[in-house]
């Protein structure tokens, strides 16, 4: 027995070491028709790790203070100034902090959109979906209270416009409004907590969940392209497996180092030559240290808060409040948790659902894909219009779910073992993305 041996049953005997490694992975059986889609789970753990550790280099040398140095420049903003210019190695840690940031969204998007047209959320994994959620909603936390952190034109000015948010609710919004900030304003002390809640206890919920959602996923098994549940076939008694598993190690190692190459090379393509990404990722005026005196022409939030955004500013104020619009913008992102109760087809995969759900999904994207992109616009009377329109095809995908998703039966019956995906099916998918991105740009350079 060699000493590396002897030291793991060392520590297996003190701790389930082995034990956690193969209930968790090592050991946990899958579906064997995992296919391009099931890289986005594995690849927001890698950019949740990637945050964290750069999240922790930047905070040895940031300081959240927004007072004025003696050079009058604030603080905080100097100190991103000082991590960008003086710091070794500063600047390509706080480049792969904002890039993870917008791609974290992207990967996380992308791992729900799968869930979407896979039916993941479906029984008996609505617990998984609920916590992914969660995971969704503590994400925007932490992204909007890390957004203020560089004391930025935009930074400032987009803090101010959300908090102030609040205070249209009823009765509790001017004094929740002033609770949130810690002042009247945005101010030194809204950055101090801001940055005690960004670094410390957001990701500490955001943890928890992520373990939640994992153990919950391992408990029912994954889903699959097909949506056939393998847990419910007989198993193989020369392996011992179900008849359409593998275990995770070493098949799916190998398959989600194949996805962490190729995103690796685009992350580090953006981070060497696009970090602004266009001013997508770091927006202009946030390369201005922040001035309460000096509102910037337009305030946007990031790219990944844009169709929220657009949706709360699609709704026109009512009854001297605009308490509606920040309604209509929590109810879109809670509506996703209720995917489990509001889809009622008996199948799971699009693959072999009717027409009805996927037009209703294709109008979703581009709806979606249409707010994100009024949401970065200043807006006008066309562009109002088109926000409400987009904004009642979205909440129309989940509250009409009910009604166009019963029944709603392919003429391909669901097989009872999984299938291989060929190349016609594959074809067809790629035709479709490639349509409604060209579509969605021909939108963007017309609004």
């Amino acid at each position: 027995m060699s000493k590396a041996q002897k030291l793991l049953n060392w520590v297996d005997e003190r701790f389930p070491l082995t034990a956690l490694w193969e209930s968790q992975w090592g050991k946990y059986v899958a579906p064997k028709n995992f296919n391009f889609w099931y890289f986005f789970g594995s690849l927001a753990m890698l950019v949740l790790v990637l945050q964290i550790v750069t999240g922790i280099f930047l905070t040895m040398n940031y300081k959240p203070d927004g007072t004025l140095n003696a050079a009058g420049v604030p603080v905080a903003f100097a100190s991103v100034e000082y991590i960008m210019r003086d710091v070794a190695g500063g600047w390509i840690i706080r480049y792969m902090h904002s890039t993870g940031a917008s791609m974290f969204f992207v990967v996380v998007y992308l791992h729900m959109f799968r869930g979407l047209i896979y039916g993941s959320y479906k029984q008996p994994r609505e617990l998984v979906w609920v916590f992914g959620t969660l995971i969704f909603l503590c994400l925007m936390a932490e992204a909007f209270m890390g957004y203020l952190l560089p004391w930025g034109q935009m930074s400032f000015w987009g803090a101010q416009v959300i908090v102030n948010l609040f205070g249209s609710i009823p009765v509790i919004g001017p004094d929740l409004s002033v609770w949130i900030r810690g002042d009247y304003v945005v101010s030194d002390a809204t950055l101090n907590r801001f940055f005690a809640l960004h670094v410390i206890a957001v990701p500490l919920v955001l943890l928890a969940l992520v373990v939640a959602h994992l153990m919950a996923l391992h408990e029912v098994g994954s889903n699959n392209p097909d949506g056939v549940e393998i847990k419910q076939q007989p198993k193989d008694p020369a392996t011992g497996l179900y008849l359409d598993g593998i275990y995770s190690h070493p098949y799916y190692t190998i398959k989600d180092i194949l996805g962490v190459v190729v995103f690796m090379i685009v992350f580090s393509a953006i981070v060497f030559f696009l970090p602004e990404m266009g001013g997508y990722f770091l927006e202009h005026p946030n390369f201005d240290q922040a001035d309460p005196l000096k509102t910037p022409p337009h305030i946007a939030p990031v790219w990944y808060f844009t169709p929220f955004y657009a949706i709360l500013r699609a709704v026109p104020s009512f009854a001297g409040t605009q308490v509606w619009g920040v309604l209509a913008m929590g109810a879109a992102v809670v509506l996703i948790a209720f995917l489990p109760w509001l889809d009622r087809s008996p199948i799971k995969s699009i693959r072999y659902r009717g027409p009805k759900f996927k037009i209703a999904l294709v109008l979703f994207i581009a709806a979606f894909i249409g707010l994100g992109i009024l949401g970065a616009l200043p807006p006008d009377g066309l562009r109002t219009a088109l926000s409400q329109i987009f904004s009642v095809v979205y909440f129309a995908f989940f509250l009409g779910m009910p009604f166009y998703t019963k029944n709603d039966v392919g003429s391909v019956p669901v097989p009872e073992r999984v299938t291989d995906t060929n190349a016609k099916r594959q074809i067809q998918f790629l035709v479709m993305v490639a349509l409604t991105v060209f579509l969605a740009a021909l939108f963007a350079m017309n609004v």
